[in-house]
């Protein structure tokens, strides 16, 4: 009887069902209703022409990730979720240091939601064109290694915009023509990796940062396809170029996203995605290894859910690189969110553009600051002449493009030039370039000389600090209040720090950002400043499909 009774709980658990891997096939859908439905959007913009990618096989990303959540099922991510979801870098860690976690499940957490989303056509977003197949071992390492006095960002998941090189990841900025683009690691991306921090994977982008076609989508790419936003889908834009990381703060792919900005490509997504993003002062982070547009404007820069992980992630990025003059004497070393807790508004004092009090949001979230005991003063948005701003833009990337193809990119890119790029553009357009190449084009049409382009960034720097300094000293002002990137250009232009927080929602669902201005190299006023305003407000609230 007993030997019967065995072999009857030896078949029940024989019979039992295993645990179903989330990883399924990925099977290309037929997307020509939706497309048809975004064909009567009000705005152009949103009128997509394709939202999956032609050049990107997701099965392949599975096949990344599939041996490295093969013990990670449904059970272990529904247990996980209350710690990990929405929560900032210090409660991670300390849920580290209790023991309810580790770096090697945070990972395989975030690896998982990934998959379960981007692989369900309902919900997928297209934020991701490479995930790290080292990601997992490398946490378990994490795990070993870790250490009284590790950087806060020890551990932790972070998702890099796909126009910073990685080593492992090809770094397409997706272009066609660099789909193949094997690297070394960018400046930055050495900062995270000394720091311990576990390079997760890539996010889509407005292909070559929003500088190749003209009228096209924000977020749209030839490898990466249409990235489309978490908190309406094909209803609200994504913002550029930083779409991917934007999308994937806002779904919480990562505990934190990076992306880059030259006027606004961060400041647009995080404002967008309900996020925290800082541009930094031009020259506070390396810009060695990253597919540029201007040397002269641009930066990479943290994107985060919140302003504590702003600061660390903000931190680990920063350093003076021999590569890349704009660094030099930089400020270096600052525990950004070390006395964040020291933070108040009461006496400071803010600009409040007149333009943007129309604004009902702008408006209730000014009435915010003076509660708190901000001081605002209106002021007029000063005439400044920023004509040859693009002209700035296209004169540089047609250099420092050609700098980080021979100097940065894989030996097999034998593409060096724009005009390299827009002849290879034409040799299959339905494939490298469906909106065209308008922006590139632009680029050859541009003739500068050396002369005339140093007299132009000049004049284009003069103009950006006039609009801010005319006010601020005018009126005493720290710092000044904007709209989302409604003021990315001037900020560009006068190479002044600028910090997006989530300030609401609009009627329709769409979030909104207001975004604080200071002088150079005043991030830690800024976060200060921003942690205050958010610990009082606290308008995040999660995507309510990606919950």
């Amino acid at each position: 009887m007993k030997q019967y009774l065995t072999f009857l709980l030896l078949l029940l658990f024989a019979c039992k069902e295993a645990p179903k891997t989330i990883i399924q096939t990925w099977v290309p859908f037929d997307e020509s209703q939706l497309l048809a439905e975004n064909a009567k959007h009000e705005s152009i913009k949103m009128q997509f022409k394709l939202i999956q990618s032609k050049n990107l096989d997701k099965n392949e990303l599975w096949n990344s990730v599939s041996n490295q959540i093969s013990n990670f099922f449904e059970e272990d991510y529904q247990q996980l979720k209350p710690l990990i979801l929405e929560q900032d870098i210090p409660t991670l860690q300390s849920h580290i240091s209790d023991g309810k976690l580790t770096y090697e499940r945070l990972t395989q957490w975030y690896l998982y939601r990934i998959v379960k989303f981007e692989n369900d056509s309902t919900k997928a977003l297209n934020a991701i064109i490479s995930l790290n197949p080292n990601a997992v071992a490398q946490a378990k390492e994490k795990d070993k290694s870790r250490q009284e006095g590790d950087h806060p960002i020890f551990g932790i998941p972070v998702l890099l915009k796909d126009n910073i090189n990685t080593e492992g990841m090809k770094t397409t900025a997706g272009a066609h023509v660099l789909k193949n683009n094997e690297t070394g690691n960018a400046f930055i991306t050495e900062r995270l990796l000394e720091k311990g921090a576990i390079i997760l994977g890539k996010t889509n982008l407005s292909e070559w940062a929003n500088f190749m076609c003209l009228g096209c989508p924000n977020g749209y790419s030839a490898i990466g396809g249409q990235t489309l936003n978490a908190y309406g889908p094909r209803k609200f834009d994504t913002g550029g170029s930083s779409s991917g990381s934007g999308v994937s703060g806002a779904a919480n792919y990562a505990a934190v996203t990076v992306g880059t900005e030259t006027s606004g490509s961060i400041l647009s997504p995080s404002s967008k995605s309900s996020l925290v993003g800082l541009k930094p002062t031009i020259g506070l982070f390396s810009r060695s290894g990253i597919v540029p547009i201007s040397s002269t404007l641009d930066t990479p820069g943290p994107m985060t859910k919140n302003i504590i992980d702003n600061a660390i992630l903000l931190a680990a990025l920063s350093g003076e690189d021999v590569n890349d003059p704009a660094t030099k004497d930089n400020p270096k070393n600052i525990a950004y969110w070390e006395k964040l807790s020291e933070s108040k508004i009461e006496g400071k004092r803010f600009g409040v553009l007149s333009n943007f009090l129309e604004d009902s949001l702008y408006k209730a979230n000014v009435e915010k600051i003076e509660a708190m005991g901000g001081v605002t003063v209106v002021i007029e948005p000063t005439e400044v002449d920023l004509d040859g701003f693009g002209t700035l833009l296209r004169a540089d990337m047609r250099l420092d493009l050609k700098n980080y193809l021979e100097n940065y990119a894989s030996s097999s890119i034998v593409q060096h030039s724009v005009e390299d790029v827009v002849a290879y553009n034409k040799k299959d357009s339905a494939m490298a370039m469906p909106y065209g190449q308008g922006r590139f084009e632009g680029i050859l049409d541009e003739n500068v000389d050396t002369e005339a382009h140093e007299a132009l960034k000049a004049k284009v720097n003069e103009q950006g600090i006039k609009f801010f300094e005319t006010p601020m000293q005018a009126y005493d002002l720290e710092f000044v209040l904007s709209v989302n990137n409604r003021n990315a250009g001037y900020a560009a232009a006068a190479k002044y720090p600028c910090l997006t927080i989530p300030m609401g929602y609009r009627e329709n669902g769409e979030p909104a950002g207001l975004t604080f201005i200071a002088r150079p190299f005043e991030e830690e006023a800024l976060l200060k400043v921003g942690y205050a305003y958010e610990q009082a407000t606290k308008q995040r609230v999660l995507p309510k499909n990606y919950q």
